[in-house]
């Protein structure tokens, strides 16, 4: 089924492929170490309701459990960071750079501010 507002979005070699056929968040900027380890900076993320979320290619996805209440998705292929997942939610945190094309987004907010690298800025 194509819906209209249907989202795309994959790691870099496309070993791992989704779609989201509802409404995404506004972006989050996360500074928490974790985010920062993980993507090298910090993790700018949407979210997509799991009703609304779909994998379409998922040979290279493997979860890392990150802490005893959730997991990173990435692609052990090319290494892309691509998903944060609480355990009790019934969403999925979205890296916003791994959808494809306009998304129309913003970055909404800053949280774990207080875990920034001392090499940028974050503009209010």
């Amino acid at each position: 089924m194509n819906h209209k507002n249907t989202k795309t979005g994959s790691c870099l070699c496309g070993e791992v492929a989704y779609e989201i056929t509802g409404p995404l968040r506004q972006i989050i900027g996360c500074h928490c170490i974790q985010c920062r380890k993980t993507t090298g900076h910090f993790m700018a993320a949407t979210n997509a309701s799991h009703d609304d979320f779909k994998l379409v290619t998922e040979t290279g996805l493997k979860w890392y459990r990150a802490s005893d209440f959730a997991k990173r998705g990435f692609c052990k292929t090319c290494g892309a960071t691509l998903f944060w997942q609480r355990d009790d939610a019934d969403s999925i945190s979205i890296a916003a750079g791994t959808l494809d094309g306009k998304t129309g987004l913003k970055i909404d907010r800053h949280i774990f501010c207080e875990f920034a690298g001392d090499y940028y800025d974050i503009e209010e």
